[in-house]
């Protein structure tokens, strides 16, 4: 059963931007000025006939309503006041889900101050080493940028609207998806719109090179050993920074980052996107998706790219009016760091910390090359159909190592059937307990515990020893 949809925050700031009254803006809407108050105010949840009378009065598409942005609002401030140890009782969950869903604004300036804050508290740790050991002060760095980025990209639902239409479009005159190879396509629409000149070279001479351009002698060095997709993405992502410069920085301006680094890891983020998108193109890809039951290899043959690119570009299939399965899709490496992570699902990710060590992401290190299919459980309840296999990108020389990873796509189970990866698996059987991280997790009976969640309070045995040597009070 779908949560009630609460739209208040949103409802009135449309109000608000078109300049009408309540009393007119509810003429409008075919209902009664109290009505359309309790909803402003979130006392009254929005029906399926006045979601599409907004839809219409407010030419939006009903997505825009949706609660996903709150659930993730929700998860994130959950995390952060769970970090914060300032002494007092952390907000409980209800309080947390009436800031997100009554004052987003405040939510998301508190969610600004606590980045600041670990940013400061991580410069000053480093300031005392350095002190401590005797070595060099360390220069202060922006408030992490990466994770600024990350969030731009989050609460867009990894979707860039005027970049994907625009880099379909070219996919679409320069003849994506015929019988040529697309590296060729690429290569060529470069050389001749261009003027570049692609120049491959061995790896050894540069050993971790991809791709550089010269922008003075139009001449695009790229390494000669990578993969025939990979080629062609670093082709797409140099066509994305030529021929799309403009849409990135109309898309930076309004993106409220706020630090030059943050803008500039959002430019390369920007441009990977677009070439995903132009590799890809969504109708075709979309189409072809539902077409293969989101068979990631069976996409990988047919777009002529890589596992992880396929799963990366299932993420985004957000478009207004034309939405694909809302998937979560992750990267890690086998220390656990999250290298990569998009989510157009309620599915949160770890901000600080590990991730739960049984999510079968995990587990793919141990199985090389398998896909892995994992029924999961939320603490908030909600099932996923989980898949994770490692992937190795292979450097194409004996004295270089491989880099090794582990990709994760997910949807909820209410759309498992839309994926082969479903294909006899008892979605309603026993799923796996999983949590965000053990900092935030409130399952008291986890055997993979690292350590207690940051507001509950400690309880150690003395008599007695477990596989989690403490309880929770």
């Amino acid at each position: 059963m779908r949560e009630k949809l609460y739209v208040g925050p949103k409802l009135r700031l449309l109000r608000e931007q078109q300049g009408l009254t309540l009393d007119a803006c509810a003429a409008r809407l075919g209902l009664s000025p109290s009505y359309l108050s309790q909803l402003e105010t979130n006392q009254r949840p929005v029906t399926a006939r006045v979601l599409i009378a907004l839809s219409r009065t407010f030419a939006v598409d009903p997505a825009e309503f949706d609660a996903d942005d709150e659930s993730r609002l929700i998860a994130d401030l959950r995390e952060a006041s769970a970090d914060l140890a300032l002494g007092v009782p952390s907000p409980t969950l209800a309080e947390l889900k009436l800031t997100a869903t009554t004052t987003p604004a405040v939510a998301r300036q508190f969610l600004a101050l606590h980045r600041a804050y670990r940013g400061l508290d991580q410069r000053l740790k480093t300031l005392d080493e350095a002190l401590g050991s005797g070595g060099p002060t360390p220069r202060p760095e922006a408030t992490l940028p990466y994770e600024e980025v990350r969030d731009f990209f989050h609460y867009r639902n990894n979707y860039v609207d005027e970049l994907d239409q625009a880099a379909e479009a070219l996919a679409v005159r320069l003849g994506v998806g015929s019988d040529a190879p697309i590296g060729s396509i690429l290569e060529r629409h470069l050389h001749d719109a261009y003027g570049v000149t692609v120049v491959r070279t061995a790896a050894a001479k540069d050993a971790d090179l991809l791709r550089r351009y010269d922008p003075v002698a139009h001449v695009l060095t790229v390494d000669r050993d990578q993969s025939e997709s990979t080629l062609a993405f670093q082709f797409a992502v140099q066509l994305a920074e030529l021929q799309f410069s403009h849409l990135f920085e109309e898309v930076l301006a309004v993106s409220g980052l706020r630090s030059r680094e943050a803008r500039d890891v959002a430019r390369v983020g920007l441009a990977n996107y677009a070439a995903g998108a132009m590799v890809m193109p969504y109708a075709r890809f979309a189409g072809a998706a539902r077409e293969l039951r989101h068979d990631v290899e069976q996409l990988q043959r047919r777009f002529h790219t890589s596992f992880e690119q396929v799963c990366h570009r299932l993420s985004t299939l957000q478009r207004p009016g034309a939405h694909g399965v809302p998937f979560y899709f992750v990267r890690v490496d086998q220390a656990g760091n999250i290298t990569k992570r998009h989510s157009a699902t309620r599915f949160q990710f770890a901000r600080f910390g590990g991730a739960c060590p049984l999510w079968n992401v995990h587990e793919s290190f141990g199985h090389p090359g398998r896909i892995l299919v994992q029924v999961a459980q939320m603490p908030d309840g909600v099932r996923y159909l989980c898949v994770g296999r490692s992937i190795v990108k292979r450097s194409g020389s004996y004295h270089r190592p491989n880099r090794q990873y582990a990709v994760g796509l997910g949807c909820e189970v209410t759309h498992a059937h839309e994926l082969v990866y479903a294909d006899g698996v008892p979605l309603d059987g026993p799923a796996v307990p999983i949590g965000i991280s053990c900092r935030t997790c409130e399952r008291q009976d986890c055997h993979q515990r690292a350590f207690p969640p940051l507001d509950r309070k400690l309880v150690v045995p003395v008599n007695e020893r477990r596989l989690v040597p403490f309880g929770l009070g």
